[in-house]
This record gives structure tokens, C-alpha cells and sequence, in this order.
């Protein structure tokens, strides 16, 4: 039993001098998604359409310049197709990004550049994130920002990120669509430290 203690007192220790330079941040924003690059099919002309998006963003910044970023995103577009409505579709995206910033950790203002890699799910109107029929499309992403800390653990940012990846063939047409999709995200949200 004694030693169970010491060696929890020792692991411990041992984490807490490895963790001491590292600082976490949590965050959640919103704002809007511009695509670019977005026709699925030619004739008829079918389009994905601008949207609103929603982050949540895990940051470890592990040295006084440097961080990386885990996060997951949710991008509602719609579906256009001519002669009828539109059709609501969302995009699921996971991530990680490595942060370059522009001051030290503890600054109260913090530029910052990202890049990183990410994958998208899109799920056509009728299908479900529970029964795994989603187009999933991997890319890479790139852009950056500011973050401004108001008090000891709050915080706010703004992010302008661009997301380059495969076109999804939702359609289901015998030729893939062409090209790469640009989803454009500005962004503005609240940041927790820790």
C-alpha cells in the first residue's frame, strides 16, 4: 500500500514538471461558411451553397510561440438544384492544426497562423449520422487569426480558415465531380484557459 502511494505521488510529480509549460485552451465559435469551387454537376448545374458554421476548438500550447489544435466543425449548406428548392445538407469536420503566433504565451493579444489536415463527412438530405452513409473527403486547411484574453481564464477569438478538400459525389453520378472544394470559414467565439 505504501508504495501504491509513492509511486502516485511520484508520477505525479513527474507530470506536473511536464505540464507546467503546456496551457489549454477550450473554445466554441461561429460565424459563416463560404464555398468556392462548389458545382457537384454540370447539366443540370447543381451547386452547394453558403452556410453558417460552428466550432469547437481544443488548444495545447505546449511552447511560448507554438500550440496544436484539435477541433470539430459543423457546416450547414444547402443543395441547389434549378427549378425546385433548396436542400439542406450538413458537413461534419475534424481537425488538427499546428499554431505559429506572433507574441509569447501570457500576451495579452496573440496573432496567430495555422495549417493542419482534416477530414469532412457529408451527409446528403435523407441520410443520418448513425447509419454511416456519409461521403467522407480528407484535405488540408490553412489560415489564421487573434486571440485576446479579457480575464485570467476568458477569453475571445476571431479565425478566418480556408478548407481545401475532394468534392463530395453525393449525386451518385456515374463520373465523380472535378476539382476541389474551397469551404471558407470566418469565424468569432469564446475561449476558456486553463
Amino acid at each position: 500500500m505504501m508504495m501504491r502511494k509513492s509511486l502516485y505521488i511520484f508520477l505525479l510529480s513527474a507530470c506536473a514538471s511536464v505540464a507546467s509549460g503546456q496551457v489549454a485552451e477550450f473554445s466554441v465559435s461561429g460565424g459563416v461558411s463560404r464555398l468556392g469551387g462548389a458545382e457537384l454537376s454540370t447539366n443540370p448545374q447543381i451547386t452547394l451553397g453558403d452556410g453558417f458554421r460552428l466550432a469547437f476548438r481544443m488548444t495545447l500550447n505546449t511552447y511560448r510561440y507554438f500550440g496544436h489544435e484539435f477541433g470539430y466543425g459543423y457546416a450547414h449548406t444547402n443543395i441547389k438544384i434549378p427549378g425546385s428548392s433548396d436542400v439542406g445538407m450538413g458537413i461534419h469536420s475534424g481537425l488538427y492544426d499546428f499554431l505559429a503566433y506572433a507574441r509569447p504565451e501570457g500576451s495579452r493579444v496573440r496573432p496567430f497562423v495555422t495549417g493542419g489536415v482534416q477530414f469532412s463527412s457529408f451527409f446528403p438530405p435523407g441520410t443520418s449520422v448513425y447509419y454511416g452513409n456519409q461521403v467522407t473527403k480528407f484535405g488540408f486547411n490553412y489560415g489564421g487569426g487573434v486571440k485576446v484574453r479579457l480575464t485570467g481564464i476568458w477569453g475571445l477569438r476571431f479565425d478566418i480558415r480556408q478548407y481545401n478538400s475532394g468534392k463530395p459525389d453525393i449525386l451518385s453520378t456515374p463520373q465523380a465531380p472535378s476539382g476541389r472544394l474551397l469551404q471558407t470559414e470566418v469565424t468569432a467565439g469564446v475561449v476558456f484557459n486553463l
